[in-house]
C-alpha cells in the first residue's frame, strides 16, 4: 500500500509499515514471542488473536495511567519471568501509548535489553507515539518522569482498527497530529485544518495524514534523538497538557489535554508579545472543536500550577515552556512562574477556553 518509513536511531534503523490486515503478520517471525497487550484490545479482537494466544504467553494490561507506573513494573516483569522470557525472545506490544510505553521500558531493562515490535492500535500511537524511541514512567504524581530510548524494531500500522474506536479517542489522536503541522508551521496547519474533520472516517485522508505527521516527526527526532534541541518543539503543549491531565485526575484524555495545551500556549504567547493576536485566533477555532465536550472541565488552580512546576522541562528556577514565536513557529522559552504567568493562565481557563 505504501512503501515503509525507515527511522534512522543511534541503535541501528527501524521500519514503520503500512498494512490493513491488522494482525496477520504476528505469527511470521519464527522466534520465541511474549505478547503485552491492551486488555481491551484483547477483548475486542479475541477471535482475531485467539490463535496466537492459544500459542504464546499473553500478558493483558488494562491501559490506564495507574498501571503505567515505576510502581507495577515488578509485576510485570515477574509475570514475564515466570513465562520464560530469555534475552532472543521478541515482546511484541499491541495497544495505544501507555501499552507502547510499558513495553518499551520493559525491553530496555529486562535480561538489560530485549527486541521489541509495536502494533498501535490507537489514532494518537499510530501517527505520534509509534516513532521517536522514548518509554515514559510514571512515578508517584510525577507523570513520564522515568524512561529510556529504545525503539522498536518494527512497527505495523493498520488503520482498519481504528474503528473500534470513540470519537474522542480520533480526536485524542488528532491533538498529537495538530501539534506537529503546528511546529511545521503556518501552511501545514492550515492544510490539516482544513481536513480534520474527515480524519478517522475517511480512511485515504486519515492514513494521508498519519504518515505526514510521523514524516514531520521524524525529520526531528533523526536530528535530536535524545531531546537535547530541537526535538523540544516536541512538547509543544504538554507542560500544559500534563499538568491538566494530573489536575483532573486523568479525566482529560492526553491528545484532548494536549489540544488545550497548544491554545493555552498560543495565548500565553500572544499575551506576553511574541506572538501576534492574528495567530491565536487562526488556530483556536480547529483547536476548540477538537477538545470540544471539555471546554468547561473544572481544572483546579492549584493542582495545575504544582503539577506544573514538577515538569521535567523546568529549570531551578523557571518554567520550560514551548511558546510560538512571532512567526507562530514553537520554541523553548524560560518563563518565571510569577503573578503574570499564573494570571495570563486563569484568564485563559476562565475566558478564552470556552469562548
Amino acid at each position: 500500500m505504501f512503501d515503509p518509513i525507515v527511522v534512522q536511531s543511534q541503535s541501528g534503523p527501524y521500519s514503520v509499515e503500512f498494512d490493513d490486515d491488522a494482525f496477520g503478520h504476528l505469527t511470521e517471525d519464527k522466534r520465541q514471542k511474549l505478547f503485552i497487550v491492551d486488555a481491551n484490545v484483547a477483548r475486542i479482537y479475541s477471535q482475531e488473536l485467539a490463535t496466537i494466544r492459544a500459542s504464546s504467553p499473553f500478558l493483558t494490561i488494562e491501559a490506564s495511567e495507574a498501571n503505567k507506573s515505576l510502581e507495577r513494573l515488578p509485576q510485570y516483569i515477574t509475570q514475564l519471568l515466570q513465562c520464560g522470557i530469555r534475552r532472543d525472545y521478541v515482546l511484541l506490544a499491541i495497544g495505544g501509548g501507555i501499552i507502547q510505553d510499558i513495553t518499551c521500558f520493559i525491553a530496555a531493562v529486562l535480561l538489560r535489553g530485549i527486541e521489541w515490535h509495536f502494533y498501535p492500535t490507537t489514532l494518537l500511537a499510530q501517527a505520534d507515539s509509534c516513532i521517536g524511541s522514548k518509554s515514559s514512567i510514571n512515578v508517584g504524581v510525577f507523570k513520564n518522569i522515568v524512561g529510556t530510548y529504545t525503539p522498536p524494531k518494527r512497527i505495523v500500522i493498520s488503520t482498519s482498527v481504528l474503528k473500534s474506536l470513540q470519537g474522542v479517542d480520533i480526536r485524542s489522536g488528532i491533538g498529537e497530529m495538530l501539534k506537529v503541522h503546528v511546529i511545521a508551521g503556518p501552511t501545514a496547519f492550515d492544510s490539516i485544518a482544513a481536513d480534520c474533520s474527515k480524519i478517522g472516517h475517511d480512511s485515504a485522508i486519515t492514513r494521508h495524514y498519519i504518515r505526514r505527521s510521523l514524516n514531520l516527526k521524524k525529520s526531528i527526532i533523526e536530528q535530536d534523538e535524545f531531546d537535547r534541541g530541537i526535538r523540544n518543539k516536541m512538547n509543544l503543549g504538554h507542560s500544559f497538557g500534563h499538568a491538566i491531565e494530573s489536575a483532573t485526575g486523568f479525566t482529560v484524555p492526553h491528545g484532548i489535554a494536549v489540544t488545550i495545551g497548544i491554545d493555552m500556549a498560543n495565548f500565553l504567547s500572544v499575551r506576553l508579545g511574541r506572538m501576534n493576536r492574528n495567530h491565536f485566533d487562526r488556530m483556536h477555532p480547529t483547536l476548540r472543536r477538537n477538545y470540544q465536550g471539555f471546554e468547561r472541565t473544572d481544572i483546579p488552580k492549584n493542582l495545575f500550577f504544582e503539577a506544573i512546576l514538577r515538569d521535567k522541562k523546568n529549570s531551578e528556577t523557571k518554567l520550560g515552556l514551548i511558546l510560538p514565536d512571532a512567526n507562530a513557529i514553537p520554541q523553548r522559552v524560560e518563563c518565571a512562574n510569577d503573578d503574570v504567568f499564573q494570571s495570563c493562565c486563569s484568564e485563559y481557563f476562565e475566558r478564552e477556553r470556552i469562548t
